[in-house]
């Protein structure tokens, strides 16, 4: 990973609660961005976003002699640019209607409307340069199932000025023993909020208001999905045959050996967490077990492209990949599994 990535995490995002989950992945010796209890929301005002979004006018150059230019530009009608007031970058270019929900309010303001003593700010940050931004609320302890899965529920808020995604407030967990992002409740039960930048979207402010009491319940939906996922059994035939499902090989693995390789070594790593990894192992014959494997390995050990795998596994969690890929994994477990 790049200085430079490691300096944009260590001024663009704070962690909490590092007394009950240790420090941050990318904590340097003198940083200052990790906390030991809740994470103030006045620091998070000051420290990240105490800039806005900016619409601004979007202009071309003209051809040699064109008429009608100012100063050599044409404005682009029907279009407008979204830029950071503090330093001009341009954040996402958007039709007229678009509306900035602005990090302060969307992401602040109506999550602090359900701040209490049993709910605190556990984490926030910046990534793609200030055009995607969360904060999650979660409760201070860590929670223990009876399987003992060990977890960490919160309210995950989260918004972009760049168009990647709808300001979405959902329910989401950190497996704490090997520090995944997982999907709280992959039933229909799952509560997620998502209002579209829109002219409109300022009206549904209360609905969302409303909606935030969803974060109280987060504990109870993982604990009946492990409870549930722990109760299918996977024998060692059945185990091969979800990695086989799940993990394919090429049709023609002799004419396509790149990929067959590739299958093979993901196959082999995934049965290594299974029988030997104790994120996964205690869990071993079981549906939660199976999910665990798939998701530490995608996390922690699958290929990265284009980023470093801290920064795309909060995109992840952010965009909604993490949900689409357990609630798919689950769903192809449990069919083996009927």
């Amino acid at each position: 990973m790049s200085r430079e990535t490691l300096e944009w995490l260590s001024n663009n995002t704070l962690i909490g609660f590092t007394n009950k989950r240790g420090h941050a992945w990318h904590h340097r010796a003198g940083d200052d961005n990790w906390y030991p209890d809740a994470i103030p929301v006045q620091d998070v005002h000051k420290r990240l976003f105490s800039w806005v979004a900016e619409e601004r006018t979007l202009y071309v150059p003209s051809g040699p002699g064109e008429p009608g230019a100012l100063n050599g530009l044409f404005a682009v009608p029907g279009r407008k640019a979204i830029v950071r007031s503090d330093t001009g970058a341009v954040l996402g270019i958007f039709k007229d209607g678009y509306q900035p929900h602005q990090y302060g309010e969307w992401l602040l303001d109506n999550v602090a409307t359900i701040l209490d003593d049993s709910l605190m700010i556990g984490s926030a940050g910046l990534l793609k340069g200030g055009a995607v931004a969360w904060v999650s609320v979660e409760m201070p302890d860590t929670v223990e199932t009876r399987e003992g899965v060990r977890f960490r529920p919160f309210l995950m808020a989260c918004t972009s000025f760049d168009g990647s995604i709808a300001t979405t407030y959902k329910e989401v967990v950190t497996n704490v023993v090997c520090d995944n992002t997982m999907t709280a409740a992959l039933g229909e039960k799952s509560s997620t909020v998502k209002v579209r930048h829109s002219a409109k979207s300022l009206t549904r402010i209360q609905s969302v208001r409303d909606a935030l009491g969803i974060v109280h319940k987060i504990s109870d939906d993982f604990q009946a999905e492990v409870a549930r996922l722990t109760a299918v059994k996977v024998d060692d035939a059945t185990w091969e045959r979800i990695v086989a499902d799940i993990v394919p090989m090429p049709d023609d693995p002799a004419k396509e050996k790149r990929a067959a390789t590739m299958a093979t070594t993901k196959r082999d790593a995934i049965m290594r967490l299974w029988r030997h990894d104790e994120r996964v192992a205690p869990w071993a014959g079981t549906a939660f077990g199976a999910w665990q494997a798939f998701n530490t390995h995608a996390q922690h050990e699958g290929i990265v492209r284009g980023m470093s795998r801290q920064e795309r596994n909060m995109l992840s969690a952010v965009n909604g990949t993490i949900e689409t890929s357990d609630a798919d994994t689950v769903r192809r477990i449990l069919a083996l599994t009927a």
